[in-house]
């Protein structure tokens, strides 16, 4: 019993644990295959039939053979046309009278400096590839572009279609031939194929078959005959592909551009108080409530009188043109019914409390002079007095905001050439009945957002709210934007400052005169520079914008 437990034991170190998979590979590998080892030098050179053969790749062959080099299948692969690539150079054109670079001379720049600013003067070089426009991986065969080329082609009714439409015609057809055929000859006789030859109509004939014709002159009879009601675009009867099932897409890269939003302009007209007693100069600045962000650069306006103008004489020597500007033109790259233009207004930096300074402007009238007389020239000796000591100095005085969304979907839609697109819009009335027309214009949506079209409205701003405190935080302002979109008690506590300011919106024309960009460069056309100029605000978009900057700031 001991000696066969034995004897099993030393079978079971014998037996052969190779898998299956390497016994193949060995079979292969002493005998190989005949059909894969033939070689053109007639040497047997067994392949494995485990190893799988990889196709060409073509990228890769074409980098380590030049053309030329070596003959063989794959040349024809590696020659493109001489003509498929050609370089254009466009100038790159200025949108500004002065060329967008330092201030410095160019010899006295840094050489990488000066190569870096090359990148924003310098031509476009473009390569151009002729035949590209047939490729379908630029203009991919799509249902749109499929309508677009069958627009005004004629019906096209086929032989297939027409055999299915006189399908049941033929039945009938030949029923009633074949029942008259046996009508009128006997049954089973050679007289009915007579009788179908006779009803049959012979196929035209061929002239000149049989004549001796040259080949050129066959070809171009042919050429002829092909041309002669041919379809003026063949591929646009062929039905477009599925667009999911789309392989590869690409598009024609543009030349590059400065990116530019939707633009609207605003008209600073007027700014009045109940009382003049000192200059108040004011700010516009587009914010996105949902975004939480700050969009727009601020545009600083003055309205003041020549009287109130006098007083700061001493700080301001040299009056710049661009600090007269009254009008700015604001990009919004995503329009979306959360966009506000808060408007701020400041004054002379003063000694005291930010609500005894805007005291007066709350409780006194212009036309109860008479009543505070004493007062009125109080103040402006305490305001002359500021000017001259702190005139370059400013501290926050009130602050409103206008709802884009307002102005857009009231008047949205309408065609800009409208004769009556002059309207003009105040917004009086109670506070509780603005913000019902507010809330009631939401339901619009973001569809009505566009900031491109809609009808100029000039507008009386009256609901001017005193800043409470030494700053106005962003969180702040924030919540009280969305205060101004619905029903809310917040706003009731802060308290109102009497004033009309008066605005106009409209969109922004495409080429606007006497325009200066964010550098404060004149945009072409500027016709003459003595004029009064309209700012463009930079924008800050509410999230990137993957577009290459072409203009040196």
């Amino acid at each position: 019993m001991t000696s066969s437990a034995c004897e099993r034991r030393a079978f079971a170190h014998k037996i052969n644990r190779t898998i299956a998979a390497e016994v193949r590979k060995q079979v292969t590998r002493d005998y190989g295959s005949p059909q894969l080892s033939k070689k053109r030098g007639g040497a047997h050179h067994p392949l494995p039939l485990t190893e799988v053969v990889e196709p060409v790749d073509f990228e890769e062959y074409v980098s380590s053979h030049a053309p030329g080099v070596e003959a063989g299948p794959l040349r024809q692969l590696m020659e493109f046309p001489q003509d498929d690539l050609e370089l254009l150079q466009l100038d790159k054109e200025c949108t500004t009278l002065e060329p967008p670079l330092p201030e410095e001379e160019e010899d006295s720049l840094d050489p990488r400096v000066r190569d870096a600013l090359a990148v924003y003067t310098d031509d476009w070089l473009v390569i151009h590839r002729k035949f590209q426009h047939y490729s379908t991986t630029y203009t991919p065969h799509n249902s749109e572009r499929q309508r677009e080329r069958q627009r005004g082609l004629v019906k096209q009714t086929f032989e297939l279609d027409e055999a299915a439409a006189h399908d049941r015609q033929d039945d009938q057809d030949d029923s009633k031939r074949r029942s008259v055929s046996i009508d009128e000859t006997p049954r089973g006789s050679w007289a009915s194929s007579i009788f179908d030859l006779k009803n049959s109509s012979p196929d035209a004939l061929l002239p000149s078959v049989l004549e001796r014709t040259a080949a050129e002159d066959m070809d171009h009879n042919n050429t002829e005959a092909r041309s002669q009601g041919r379809h003026s675009d063949l591929l646009g009867l062929y039905p477009p592909p599925d667009e999911d099932e789309a392989v590869e897409r690409c598009s024609l890269s543009e030349v590059p551009k400065e990116h530019c939003g939707q633009r609207i302009m605003v008209k600073c007209l007027s700014l009045k108080f109940e009382i003049e007693i000192e200059p108040i100069f004011g700010s516009l600045a587009l914010y996105d409530v949902k975004e939480k962000k700050k969009i727009s650069e601020n545009f600083y306006f003055d309205l003041n009188s020549d009287q109130m103008k006098l007083l700061l004489k001493p700080h301001t020597p040299h009056i710049v043109i661009s600090t007269l500007a009254r009008s700015a033109i604001f990009s919004i790259t995503y329009p979306s019914p959360d966009i506000f233009l808060v408007i701020k207004l400041e004054k002379v930096l003063q000694q005291g409390d930010i609500g005894e300074c805007c005291e007066p402007y709350m409780v006194m009238k212009e036309s109860d002079s008479s009543k505070h007389k004493e007062k009125l020239e109080k103040l402006r000796l305490q305001a002359e007095q500021a000017c001259s000591r702190l005139g370059c100095f400013r501290m926050p005085f009130a602050w409103t905001a206008i709802h884009l969304l307002n102005i857009v979907s009231t008047v949205g839609g309408l065609d800009r050439s409208d004769p009556d697109s002059d309207s003009e819009r105040k917004s009086h009335g109670t506070w509780n009945e603005r913000k019902k027309k507010g809330f009631e214009r939401m339901s619009v949506g973001e569809e009505m957002c566009n900031f491109a079209t809609f009808r100029p409205a000039t507008l009386t701003v009256t609901n001017f709210f005193k800043q409470e405190g030494d700053r106005l935080s962003d969180e702040d302002l924030y919540k009280f934007l969305a205060d101004m979109r619905r029903p809310s008690s917040v706003l009731r506590r802060l308290r109102p400052v009497t004033a009309q300011l008066k605005i106009d919106i409209s969109p922004a024309p495409e080429s606007p005169l006497y325009c200066l960009s964010p550098e404060l460069l004149h945009v072409k056309p500027y016709p003459d520079l003595r004029v009064r100029p309209t700012k463009e605000v930079l924008e800050f978009p509410a999230r990137n914008v993957y577009t290459p900057h072409t203009t040196y700031r």
